[in-house]
C-alpha cells in the first residue's frame, strides 16, 4: 500500500506478512496454504473493522491523500472530447481551476473544478489547489457560456479553501466569490456540485451552489479547515482531531442534516485505491442527476434551488 496512512498501518503488516508466506511457499518445499488463507480471512474482517469504521479525522486524512484522484483523473475516466479553456478576459489563467467542454454520454457539458497537483512542482504551478480571484472570474465565464448554450454545468470540489494571500485580496477575492455564488443561484441551466476532496470554506462554495450536491464517502465539507477551528476556539492547532469530530464536516454528518443530496461510495481503502472503479461510482450518480434535472423546465429548476437552499439550517423568520 503506497502512502499508507497512520491507521491504516495494521493492514499494511498484515498484508507483508501474507506476502511474506507466499513467497516463502514459492521457493520452498513447505506448503503453507492453510495459514495464509487464515491471515487473509483475518485481513478481509481488519479491512472491514478499519473502513468501515472511519472516525471524523480519518476521513479528513482521506480526503487529503497525495494519491487521491483529482478533477483532471474524473475529467479522463468520465468525458469524452474534452477542451479546456484558459483565462477570465480580466486578468490571467489561474491553473488552480480547470474549466472546459466536453461531452457526457453524447450530451454537450461545462465542466468546472479546483484542480491540485501530484507533487511539489506541480502544487506550486497549481497553488495547491487554491484558487485567485481569477479563477472563480474563469468559471463564471464558462458558467455564463454554458447557459447561452443551455449545457448543464458540472463542478468537482477539492480545495483547502481560496487563496488568502495580498495579490488575490488586492484583486477581489472576496467580491468574486461572491459574485459567482449570487450567479449560480440564478443560472437557467441544471448545475451538479460534486465534492471529491476537501471542500474548505469559501474556496468551496464559490463552485458549489448547485442543484444537487453530491459528496464522496471520505471527503470532508466545511466552513473552516480543523486545524483553523482549533485554532480560533482553543488557540490549538494541534486539537485539530478534537475539532473535526464536532464540527459535522463528513458526508454522513451533512446527509444527516440535508446538505447534501447524495453520499457517493468509496472502493475499500478510499478513492485512491481504485480511480476506475470510483469514477464508475460517480458516473451512476452523475448520470441519474442529468436525466432528472434536464427534464425540469428552467422556472421551475430556479424555484426547486430557491427551495433546497432555504431549507438548510434552522432559522426564523420574521
Amino acid at each position: 500500500m503506497k502512502h499508507a496512512l497512520d491507521f491504516e498501518k495494521p493492514i499494511v503488516n498484515l498484508k507483508e506478512k501474507i506476502a511474506e508466506l507466499k513467497s516463502f511457499t514459492a521457493d520452498s518445499d513447505i506448503d503453507l496454504t492453510e495459514e495464509i488463507t487464515t491471515l487473509e480471512k483475518r485481513l478481509e474482517v481488519l479491512e472491514n473493522d478499519i473502513y468501515g469504521n472511519l472516525q471524523p479525522w480519518q476521513r479528513v486524512q482521506m480526503a487529503r491523500h497525495q494519491d487521491r484522484p483529482t478533477t483532471l483523473d474524473y475529467i479522463e475516466q468520465l468525458f469524452t472530447d474534452f477542451i479546456e479553456f484558459h483565462g477570465d478576459r480580466l486578468y490571467g489563467d489561474d491553473e488552480a481551476i480547470v474549466s472546459g467542454i466536453a461531452l457526457y454520454q453524447d450530451t454537450p457539458v461545462t465542466v468546472i473544478g479546483h484542480q491540485r497537483g501530484r507533487d511539489t512542482k506541480e502544487n506550486i504551478r497549481r497553488n495547491f489547489g487554491m484558487p485567485h480571484p481569477e479563477g472563480y472570474r474563469k468559471a463564471l465565464r464558462h458558467m455564463r457560456q454554458a447557459e447561452k448554450f443551455n449545457r448543464p454545468v458540472i463542478c468537482f470540489i477539492d480545495t483547502k479553501g481560496a487563496y488568502p494571500g495580498k495579490a488575490a485580496e488586492e484583486r477581489g477575492q472576496s467580491e468574486a466569490i461572491a459574485r459567482n455564488l449570487m450567479e449560480m443561484a440564478g443560472l437557467r441551466i441544471p448545475i451538479i456540485c460534486i465534492v471529491i476532496g476537501e471542500g474548505g470554506s469559501g474556496g468551496a462554495l464559490g463552485l458549489g451552489v448547485g442543484d444537487r450536491i453530491h459528496m464522496l464517502e471520505n471527503s470532508t465539507y466545511s466552513v473552516i479547515s480543523p486545524e483553523g477551528a482549533a485554532a480560533l476556539l482553543w488557540k490549538d492547532a494541534s486539537l485539530a482531531k478534537q475539532a473535526a469530530e464536532n464540527m459535522k464536516i463528513t458526508s454522513y454528518d451533512l446527509n444527516e442534516l440535508d446538505v447534501i443530496d447524495d453520499i457517493i461510495p468509496e472502493p475499500r481503502g478510499g478513492a485512491h485505491r481504485d480511480t476506475k472503479q470510483q469514477a464508475e461510482n460517480i458516473d451512476a450518480v452523475l448520470t441519474k442527476s442529468i436525466q432528472e434535472l434536464i427534464a425540469i423546465p428552467s422556472d421551475e429548476l430556479l424555484e426547486k434551488r430557491w427551495e433546497k437552499y432555504n431549507k438548510i439550517g434552522d432559522y426564523q423568520q420574521v
